[in-house]
């Protein structure tokens, strides 16, 4: 087919390329045909805008004048001066002229040969064109008998081609006329070599148009025709410093605001001679032969030639090529030289016009699509050829509308074809897939660097469309209603059926497993509305069961068909299989039933915090002694497994595991914010002082303790926790009761849990073997450590904070015998009475013990570390002694208290140091020596070391020893302190 643009050469002359003329049919030619061209509205033009704008008309008036000039004068001959012009006659312009009128006459005799249909066209063949109405119309061209036997004249090609452009009679006439003006003063010259609309514009007045407005709007029209064709868009890019164009650009820029005066000798026109002129000549040396460059650069040249060729469309058939295409496109070709028009812009342009006319006149007429698709071929063969850069651009840009249009339908198959236009979804595919192939084989570089091997184009676009297409269709049955799930697997399938049966062996041509593909695709589809559905709720219902299992049915279905499309595929159809991830029903469940687990579980986390912000631990406040949270949040556990094992699963001990780790974790965080807050034994605990001696003999004097001072009246710098806290005795109580609560109630929970599991369907034996599945494991851990270290607390809150004005700002300040232990015992009654009012029983024993043993170690930290306000002598170890054993007392309570045995374990420490209060000072020193040698070796000989304190007291530890030393009051005592380590008498 590329045989027949190839005939004729840039460089042939007429005479080479025209063959002889074929016998005259004589027949009446048809009037002018005014109509415009066939639009597509929503297919913009790729072979590019123009900077200025000219409608249609105006650019067919153009080429038309282009296609008049080359085709009167086509060879290489001088221009003949042989013909003269006739004077202009406005009468004559108004009327219809015969084919026999003087402008006829006057035309070269190539431009009059005439035409014939006999022989059929061998382009209109090759494209597979049908003729004009397919037999019941003629082509302005053909010959035909008229019934009383009369013969008319046939029309010659410049005859045809004026009526196939919608030229009337009279402008025809005029620009005859002018070009007979032009070839008189052009002798010598060839026609490619003249500016035609320059010289136009000399040739052709006012008095040859209708009247002035007509002639203003052909002056304008012909000024931006030069605009365009030497500024706007040139063979040769412009410099726009360029003086000549600047002129010229002022010059039609005054023009179109001012009628211009064209006579020769005008020094306007004379002025744009010069500029034109200048800038036609311009050249890139692409060119043979010597040519004006006015109307050969892109995209100017594109649109001009757009034109003509639109013309071989018959003007009574917009779906139809004329049978005399062959002789016309020989004529249209004489405008190469001028439009800088090759075979590969040709190609490329009509391709483009085929096309468009299939959309333009309703996409009905397939013939043209096909003729397009044939043309793509030829595309093809110049695209792999060439490297002209303006060219790719422009090719580009059209596969790329042509590409678009057809995958604007080929993405949504299913809206835009049924059954009774699937002819054109074939001829849509074929055209949509070659331009594809072009634009990835040919121009892309991403392509070109990579094995053409890995990359098939069309099996890749069908692939998209099918996937596109039918998730298009999958998406407009897509219900919302939970229960028509069920339905919409019912309506898959169908479309299935329906894609298997209409469209795949129709795609089978490019995709051959395009079936499974389409059934891969609606799985999937199907796919990600199950998994939405599957979110979107929280808990099993019947409908829930129904759509799962409607969705296994559909997956069958559709597995069924891609197993039967792919099985002389080479894998046997693993591919499109792996394409199709089970929709595991099971799973999905399993799924959902972990997603409404987390929801419980995020939900029972969220309250937990909400609850323990309000909670205010008060025991007024308090059920039984236990806080309103943690009774709440132990139904909140019972209410869950309930849930859980009232959900419609047949996965009850698989998935409990799950469940019991998060009720585990959040019963965990329970217990630790439970016990946040609330300090631990060393936060209580104060500094101790620093090391004095006493200074016998004299009389201290007791300040009261400064209440904005952070240390005591003894030198015992205290916390924060100790001088404020907001945690009074009752709340910790009530702490102490609810972690205590929830611990007892766990193993109630798990007996609980073993009773769901036997009457669950789906339990069996071993899954009452596995006892750590039913089972708490870190949060029974978190509530006994927080009761410890709420005991622990509590214990020492009460003695050294609650009880420090009475402990360490009161025992034994001064004279031990005015300031004994009474007032510390009574305070201590009081607060363990309130201990035992609101503690639990079960854990009441280790509580009071706790504050029992906070208590000995205050009693001790006074002994030792009371500061230098405090100072014993032996005698004073009896007051001491009856003191702690009240202290005991108070504890044991006559039996009814603490066990004895319990009270004298904790106070072992206290027993043990108490003896070196009431040792005499010398035998001290000396053990003091003995333990300290021990304790450092020789390196203690020559100068006692000074021994750490390290807070564990026991009558062999030098430290304890050294401290009863500091509190002795007498003069050996004192001596050997300062003699010794220099300790001073205050802090």
């Amino acid at each position: 087919m590329a045989s027949l643009f190839r005939d004729l050469s840039l460089g042939q002359s007429w005479r080479e390329s025209t063959p002889s003329p074929p016998p005259k049919l004589q027949i009446q030619p048809p009037p002018p045909i005014m109509s415009v061209r066939p639009v597509a509205a929503d297919l913009e033009c790729p072979l590019g805008q123009l900077a200025s704008h000219l409608t249609d008309s105006d650019l067919r008036s153009a080429a038309y004048e282009i296609f008049l000039a080359l085709t009167r004068t086509s060879s290489a001959k001088p221009l003949s001066t042989a013909a003269t012009t006739d004077p202009p006659n406005h009468h004559h312009n108004h009327l219809p002229h015969s084919p026999s009128s003087s402008s006829n006459s006057n035309s070269s005799p190539s431009l009059q040969r005439s035409l014939t249909s006999a022989a059929a066209s061998k382009m209109k063949k090759a494209l597979g064109l049908k003729s004009p109405g397919s037999g019941s119309k003629k082509s302005p061209g053909s010959g035909s008998g008229s019934g009383q036997g009369k013969s008319k004249k046939p029309l010659t090609v410049g005859e045809l081609m004026k009526i196939q452009m919608r030229v009337p009679e009279a402008d025809d006439s005029r620009v005859r006329r002018a070009l007979l003006r032009i070839s008189a003063g052009q002798v010598g010259r060839r026609i490619e070599t003249v500016v035609l609309p320059l010289e136009l514009l000399q040739q052709l007045k006012s008095s040859d148009f209708t009247d002035h407005q007509e002639f203003e709007s052909w002056q304008k029209r012909t000024l931006k025709v030069l605009e365009l064709g030497l500024l706007s868009h040139p063979r040769v890019p412009l410099d726009k410093s360029n003086p000549t164009s600047q002129r010229l650009r002022q010059i039609i820029n005054a023009a179109l605001n001012k009628q211009m005066e064209t006579g020769r000798n005008n020094e306007s026109m004379q002025i744009l001679r010069s500029a034109v002129t200048s800038l036609a000549s311009r050249s890139d040396g692409s060119s043979v032969l010597e040519v004006a460059h006015w109307a050969d650069g892109i995209p100017l040249n594109l649109r001009l030639y757009e034109m003509l060729l639109e013309a071989c469309f018959d003007v009574h058939d917009d779906t139809s090529i004329i049978d005399e295409v062959d002789e016309l496109m020989e004529f249209i070709k004489k405008t190469w030289t001028v439009l800088g028009i090759n075979q590969m812009l040709h190609n490329l342009c009509f391709t483009w016009v085929l096309f468009h006319r299939f959309v333009a006149t309703g996409q009905v007429e397939t013939d043209l699509l096909d003729a397009a698709d044939g043309q793509l071929l030829e595309v093809a063969k110049d695209a792999k050829t060439t490297k002209d850069a303006e060219y790719s651009k422009v090719l580009s840009s059209t596969l790329t509308a042509i590409m678009g249009w057809a995958e604007k339908r080929l993405l949504a198959y299913h809206d835009t074809f049924d059954s009774r236009n699937s002819v054109t979804m074939q001829s849509i595919v074929s055209l949509g897939v070659a331009a594809a192939k072009i634009l990835v084989e040919d121009i892309s570089n991403e392509y070109r660097r990579r094995r053409k091997n890995d990359v098939d184009v069309a099996r890749s676009r069908i692939d998209t469309y099918i996937r596109s297409s039918l998730r298009t269709a999958f998406a407009q049955n897509q219900p919302n209603p939970l229960p028509v799930l069920a339905i919409l697997a019912k309506d898959v399938g169908e479309l299935a059926v329906k894609e298997k049966r209409m469209f795949s062996p129709i795609l089978k041509r490019w995709h051959p497993f395009s079936a499974g593909l389409a059934v891969a695709t609606l799985h999937a589809c199907y796919g990600n509305e199950l998994k939405q559905f599957i979110s979107g709720i929280t808990e099993l219902t019947p409908d829930a069961v129904q759509v799962l299992r409607a969705a296994d049915k559909l997956e069958q279905d559709l597995v069924q068909i891609a197993v039967e499309d792919s099985v002389d595929s080479d894998d046997g159809g693993k591919a499109i299989i792996r394409e199709m991830p089970p929709y595991e029903a099971e799973a999905a469940i399993a799924n959902l039933v972990k997603v409404w687990i987390k929801s419980r579980l995020d939900r029972l986390k969220e309250w937990i915090d909400r609850s323990l912000q309000q909670e205010v631990w008060s025991p007024q406040a308090s059920q039984e002694g236990f806080a309103p949270s943690g009774v709440e949040v132990l139904r909140l556990i019972d209410e869950t497994l309930d849930a859980y094992f009232q959900l419609p699963i047949p996965m009850h001990p698989a998935l409990l595991p799950d469940l019991m780790t998060g009720l585990d974790r959040c019963l965990q965080y329970y217990a630790t914010k439970a016990k946040s807050g609330c300090g631990t034994r060393s936060s209580y605990l104060p500094t101790m002082p620093a090391l004095t001696r006493c200074e016998t003999g004299s009389k201290f004097q007791w300040k009261k303790k400064d209440k904005s001072s952070s240390t005591t009246t003894n030198g015992q710098k205290r916390s924060s926790s100790q001088v404020a806290t907001t945690m009074n005795t009752p709340q910790l109580c009530v702490r102490i009761n609810t972690l205590h609560r929830i611990r007892s109630e766990l193993d109630t929970v798990e007996k609980r849990i073993i009773t769901h599991l036997r009457n669950s369907e789906s339990a069996e034996a071993h899954d009452f073997s596995n006892g750590l599945a039913k089972k708490f494991e870190l949060a029974p851990s978190a509530c006994v450590e927080g009761v410890q270290q709420l005991s622990e607390s509590l214990g020492y809150k009460v003695v050294f904070h609650d009880l420090s004005h009475l402990l360490f700002d009161g025992l034994y300040i001064g004279e031990p015998s005015s300031s004994r232990i009474e007032p510390c015992l009574e305070e201590l009654e009081r607060n363990l009475t309130i201990i035992s009012d609101i503690v639990n029983e079960k854990v009441r024993t280790r509580v009071i013990a706790d504050v029992m043993r906070a208590t000995f170690d205050g009693f001790l930290l006074v002994l030792l570390a009371g500061g230098p306000s405090r100072c014993f002598t032996r005698q004073d170890s009896a007051i001491i002694e009856e003191d702690f054993k009240s202290l005991k007392d108070l504890f044991w309570a006559n039996g009814d208290g603490l066990p004895a045995e319990l009270v004298d374990k904790f106070a072992a420490t206290v027993r043990g140091v108490l003896p070196l209060f009431r040792t005499d000072t010398e035998s001290l020193i000396e053990r003091f020596r003995r333990e300290t040698l021990e304790a450092y070796g020789s390196a203690a000989r020559s100068r006692l070391p000074l021994p750490p304190t390290s807070g564990q007291w026991d009558p062999t530890e030098p430290n304890t020893i050294l401290r009863v030393l500091c509190y002795r009051n007498d003069d050996a005592a004192s001596k050997f302190l300062k003699k010794t380590y220099n300790l001073p008498k205050k802090l």
